[in-house]
């Protein structure tokens, strides 16, 4: 079957929000999109769940079990990969498992992709009417990651770190080709690919931020306090790996 597009979800442990069946309205209604779930070594039941689904819509749901644990970065990745290699699609992007911006949000994202926008990614901005809730711990460590990365991009990027990224099909083979070095900080090598892929100039063009009209936080994070430690180290390499890109690209 072809689609206009497939929705990647990572999951680890879902299973309470696949059982409250928080996907069927979306699947019930629509008829252009194919949900790609990940279960990235759950223990918690999630991998039986999701076949379930996949049993109830085997049109609209597909699963691909990670043989470990591997993380946010890679499990998105191999959906993705999956997807592409799989399926007719036009655009693929990712979702948290969570839905705290919706489906629907997701697929209207999707409209703003054009002959010219390749790449679309929501952003979190608290605005007259929307509906942004986010716990203060998240709040406060992602302006800091963002306004961070934003400097070592030279983007100016609101919300780097916003799990709602749509691509073209073409795009998405190039940004997800090879592994990420960080298992959660991923979507800064995101936006540092596509400015290596097009050139600075270009990829400005082919970006677009659009600001969601609902993001409610949802449970707890899935990265660890320890992980703040490992964020610098993170941060380092990303910095470097930007900084090489940069310079290859001004030498052509």
């Amino acid at each position: 079957m072809s689609y206009t597009t497939c929705v990647v979800i990572p999951c680890y442990n879902e299973v309470k929000e696949l059982k409250n069946r928080v996907y069927d309205g979306f699947l019930k209604e629509d008829t252009n999109t194919l949900i790609c779930f990940v279960d990235d070594g759950s223990t918690d039941g999630t991998y039986t769940e999701l076949k379930s689904l996949e049993k109830q819509y085997p049109t609209k749901v597909v699963v691909y079990k990670n043989p470990n644990n591997v993380g946010k970065a890679e499990s998105v990745r191999n959906g993705v990969n999956f997807a592409c290699e799989n399926y007719e699609i036009k655009l693929v992007g990712y979702l948290d498992a969570d839905l705290a911006t919706s489906l629907e949000e997701f697929s209207f994202l999707t409209t703003y992709i054009d002959n010219t926008i390749s790449f679309v990614f929501g952003s979190r901005i608290m605005k007259l009417g929307s509906t942004i809730e986010r716990k203060a711990s998240r709040f406060f460590i992602g302006r800091f990651i963002a306004t961070v990365i934003s400097t070592i991009l030279d983007l100016k990027v609101y919300d780097t770190q916003c799990g709602c990224k749509i691509f073209k099909k073409d795009l998405a083979l190039e940004v997800f080709n090879k592994p990420f070095v960080s298992r959660w900080l991923f979507d800064v090598e995101i936006f540092n690919r596509i400015v290596v892929f097009y050139g600075k100039e270009k990829a400005l063009t082919k970006m677009l931020e659009v600001p969601l009209k609902r993001w409610v936080d949802q449970g707890d994070s899935k990265v660890k306090t320890s992980y703040f430690f490992q964020l610098w180290l993170d941060l380092y390499k990303i910095n470097k790996i930007c900084k090489k890109g940069l310079k290859h690209n001004n030498s052509i």
